[in-house]
């Protein structure tokens, strides 16, 4: 058995991370399994933040490692909440706050301007610094109203034309085989056997 430790302390993306990745000669760990790290993601793109949580992790514990980074990209706002949609209403923001940031930009946009896509960027990497990446992403639009309980972030707003729903009312059995996270995990696991001598 490989353990590979997941480097997040959301809950919903840990949740996802679990729920798609499953190996039968893998177990994820988390951090609560490890002494506590500050980890500062000062990348400028999803995939150096994705890398520095993975290098990070393995310099701290010498544990082969999965770091992931994940955003909002809304194209009429030049890329924004990008790299800073977890934090894009203030340092400790909640879900609702950013969600309330965001539709107060796109106040009198029309729907058709408000086209965005989740994005997903994976790594993981061993003890000696290889490491192997994936990357996924799912296009959708930004409705101005919240739909849906499930998910987390942007989910209730994020609405997908060929369900008819936002991500927050698909359900996770759903939105876990279309999510930007499942399609940057599909490229990991197409990649892991090699990767690790599985």
């Amino acid at each position: 058995m490989i353990d590979i430790l997941v480097v997040t302390k959301n809950k919903g993306k840990l949740r996802e991370i679990l729920d798609i990745f499953g190996f039968k000669n893998i177990n994820l760990k988390t951090l609560k399994d490890f002494p506590p790290i500050e980890i500062e993601e000062s990348g400028n793109s999803f995939f150096e933040n994705a890398y520095i949580k993975a290098k990070k992790a393995v310099e701290a514990f010498n544990v082969i490692s999965m770091g992931e980074d994940s955003g909002l990209v809304v194209k009429v706002l030049d890329g924004k909440p990008g790299i800073f949609s977890r934090r894009f209403a203030g340092l400790n923001a909640t879900d609702l706050e950013n969600n309330v940031k965001l539709l107060e930009l796109l106040k009198g946009v029309p729907l058709e301007q408000r086209e965005a896509y989740f994005i997903s960027s994976v790594v993981v990497m061993k003890p000696d610094g290889s490491y192997i990446k994936g990357e996924g992403k799912l296009e959708g639009y930004i409705i101005d109203e919240m739909r849906g309980t499930g998910g987390f972030g942007y989910d209730p707003i994020f609405f997908i034309p060929q369900y008819k729903k936002t991500l927050a009312e698909l359900g996770d059995e759903v939105k876990n085989k279309i999510s930007h996270r499942y399609r940057a995990l599909m490229e990991i696991k197409r990649q892991i056997k090699d990767f690790l001598s599985l």
